[in-house]
C-alpha cells in the first residue's frame, strides 16, 4: 500500500496549476532564505566595514526586488489560472453531485472495504441516480437508471468507448473484440454471433448433455466439492466445444492448465517481475497463443469447413478480401474463453443456492424436469431443442437468479467527448459506469427486490430494467449458449441427481464476480433408478 500527500498528488492530477504553485513556493522559499538568513549573515560580517555600508543596503534592496518581482508575477499567474479554470468549468456545465474523496485514491478504500453493492446503493440514496466519484485514480460518473444505461450503451454509444486497464489487454490480447469499436468490432461480433446462433448451438445439445452427465457423475463420486469451481470446469468444457468443436484431449488439458494460470494473474497486482502471479500469467498467455496457433495450422491443413467459432474466424474475408491474422484469431479465442467461463459458473452456483434455500420451488422445478425426463424414456432419449424451449418455470428461475445475483454488476465506458445528460456534464475522458445491479434491485422496477421470486418474470420486465448480459452493441453475444448449457445441466441435475449444501456460511465473496461464500460447498448424489 502506498500513501501520498495531497500536495504530491496534485502535481499529477492538475499539472499546469501545480507547476505554477510549485514555482511560487520555490521563490517564496528562496525569498525567506536570502532575506532572513543570507542577508543578516552578510550584514553581520560587513558591519565593521563602514566603507561598504551604503553598498550593502543597495545590494539588499536589489536582491529583495529580484525575489519579489517573480513572486508577484507568479501569484498573479496563479490567480488568473484559478479564475480561468473556474470559468471554463462553469461554461462547460455542472458536474453531477457526489464526492471525489481523497486526491488520486478517491473513494477506492471505501469501495473495497465493503460490499460494492452497499457502497453504490448508499451513494444512490444520497445523491440520486447520477453521481460522481473517483475510483482507482479515475474520475467516474455512476448511472443507476434504465434511461441512463440506454443512453450510454445504446442511443449514444458512439460517445462512449469500452475501457479496460492495459494490464488486462495484455493478458487477453489487444485484438479481442471487447476492446474495440467501429468496423473491426462489428465484423468480429458478427462472426462470434454467427457461431452461436440458435440454429448452430442446437446441434451442440448432445455434446453438452454428454459433458453435463459426465460432470454430474464425477461430482457424485467426489464428496464435498466447491460448486463454483466445478461449474467453472463444466463451463470451460462447453466453451472449448463451441470454439473448437471436438478437440483432442491433449490440447484441451494444455489449454485448461495455462488458462487457469492466466486467470489467477488476471486479478493480481500487475507487476511483471519473475515469480509474481502477473508475470506467470503473461508467460502462460504466450503459451496459450502458441497452442491456439498450432490448432489453427492443423485446421488449415485439413481444409474442412466447420461451423464452430474457429471455423468462422478462419473463413472470414471482408469486402476488400482481407482475412484475419493468426494473432487476431488467437486474441479473440482467448477473449471468448474468458467470457464463457466465470459468469456462467457464477450463475449456476447461485441457482443451486436459491433452489436449495426454497425446497418448495425446487420440488416444482423437479416436477417440470421429471415430466420431460419421462418423455425421453428416463434419459434413454436425448433432449431436443424444443424441450429446452418448453421449460417455463426453469426459465423464470434462471432469469430471477440473473437479476438477484447481478453477476455483471456494472460495466466500464469512457466519454470520448464532453457529454451532457439531464443537465449534467460528463467530461471527456471520465469513466462512466451504468450500475446494472442497482437497477435490478430498485423497488421502482421490482417489488421486494431482495426476495427471490421467479413469478415476477411471468410478465416481461420494463424496457432496460433487466440487463444481465449488458445492452447495445457490446452486449454478451453468447447469452443463448449460456442459457442452453444451464438448462441442460439443471434438467439432469433435478431429474436424475440431487445436491446438498454443506456449511452454514452466509454472505457473498468476489472472485471477481459475486459468488456464495466459499464457492458453495456441496455434495452431489445420483438417484437410484
Amino acid at each position: 500500500m502506498f500513501f501520498f500527500s495531497p500536495q504530491f498528488l496534485c502535481v499529477y492530477i492538475y499539472p499546469p496549476l501545480s507547476y505554477v504553485f510549485v514555482c511560487l513556493l520555490f521563490h517564496i522559499f528562496f525569498f525567506f532564505f536570502f532575506f532572513f538568513l543570507i542577508l543578516p549573515i552578510s550584514n553581520f560580517i560587513s558591519s565593521s566595514k563602514t566603507f561598504y555600508h551604503q553598498r550593502n543596503i543597495k545590494l539588499k534592496m536589489a536582491e529583495l526586488w529580484l525575489l519579489l518581482i517573480p513572486s508577484f508575477f507568479l501569484i498573479c499567474l496563479l490567480l488568473a489560472r484559478v479564475i480561468v479554470s473556474k470559468k471554463k468549468k462553469n461554461s462547460r456545465g455542472k458536474l453531477p453531485p457526489g464526492s471525489m474523496g481523497w486526491p488520486y485514491l478517491g473513494e477506492t478504500l471505501q469501495l473495497y472495504s465493503q460490499d460494492p453493492s452497499v457502497f453504490f446503493t448508499s451513494k444512490q440514496n444520497r445523491y440520486g441516480e447520477i453521481f460522481k466519484t473517483r475510483i482507482l485514480g479515475y474520475p467516474c460518473v455512476m448511472l443507476a437508471s434504465p434511461e441512463a444505461a440506454k443512453f450510454v450503451l445504446v442511443t449514444h454509444a458512439h460517445m462512449f468507448r469500452p475501457t479496460y486497464p492495459r494490464s488486462k489487454e495484455k493478458l487477453i490480447g489487444p485484438s479481442a473484440l471487447f476492446f474495440h469499436q467501429g468496423d473491426y468490432h462489428s465484423h468480429i461480433r458478427k462472426l462470434v454471433q454467427s457461431s452461436l446462433y440458435p440454429e448452430t448451438i442446437r446441434k451442440l445439445i448432445p455434446d453438452i448433455e454428454h459433458i453435463a452427465l459426465s460432470s454430474l457423475q464425477s461430482w457424485s463420486n467426489m464428496g464435498i466439492v466447491s460448486t463454483y469451481q466445478e461449474m467453472k470446469k463444466f463451463a470451460f468444457d462447453v466453451g472449448i466445444l463451441a470454439i473448437f468443436g471436438h478437440l483432442e484431449c491433449s490440447y484441451k488439458e494444455i489449454l485448461k492448465h495455462n488458462y487457469n494460470i492466466v486467470e489467477k494473474g488476471y486479478n493480481s497486482f500487475p507487476m511483471s517481475l519473475p515469480g509474481t502471479s502477473y508475470h506467470k500469467a503473461l508467460m502462460a498467455r504466450n503459451r496459450l497463443k502458441r497452442i491456439v496457433s498450432e490448432i489453427i495450422c492443423e485446421r488449415r491443413e485439413k481444409r474442412v469447413l466447420q461451423t464452430d467459432l474457429l471455423g468462422h474466424l478462419l473463413n472470414f474475408k471482408d469486402e476488400k478480401g482481407r482475412v484475419l491474422t493468426q494473432e487476431q484469431i488467437a486474441d479473440n479465442i482467448i477473449g471468448v474463453l474468458f467470457a464463457a467461463q466465470d459468469t456462467t459458473a457464477s450463475c449456476l452456483t447461485w441457482i443451486l443456492k436459491y433452489l436449495h434455500d426454497d425446497q418448495k420451488l425446487l420440488e416444482a422445478v423437479k416436477t417440470e424436469q421429471r415430466a420431460i425426463n419421462e418423455e425421453n424414456s428416463r434419459g434413454k432419449k436425448r433432449l431436443t431443442w424444443g424441450q429446452t424451449r418448453n421449460m417455463p418455470l426453469t426459465h423464470k428461475v434462471i432469469a430471477e437468479s440473473l437479476r438477484m445475483s447481478s453477476i455483471i454488476s456494472f460495466t466500464f465506458r469512457e466519454a470520448v467527448v464532453d457529454v451532457e445528460y439531464k443537465g449534467y456534464l460528463i467530461p471527456k475522458g471520465w469513466k462512466v459506469m451504468p450500475l446494472f445491479r442497482n437497477i435490478h434491485h430498485n423497488p421502482k422496477y421490482y417489488s421486494d427486490p431482495e426476495v427471490f421470486d421467479p413469478s415476477r418474470f411471468e410478465v416481461n420486465p420494463k424496457p432496460n430494467t433487466f440487463m444481465p448480459f449488458g445492452s447495445g452493441v457490446h452486449a454478451c453475444p453468447g447469452n443463448e449458449l449460456a442459457k442452453l448449457q444451464i438448462l441442460i445441466l439443471l434438467h439432469h441435475l433435478t431429474s436424475s441427481f440431487g445436491w446438498e449444501v454443506k456449511g452454514g456460511e452466509k454472505g457473498i465473496q468476489y472472485s471477481p464476480f459475486p459468488i456464495p461464500q466459499n464457492g458453495l460447498p456441496a455434495t452431489f448424489r445420483r438417484h437410484s433408478l
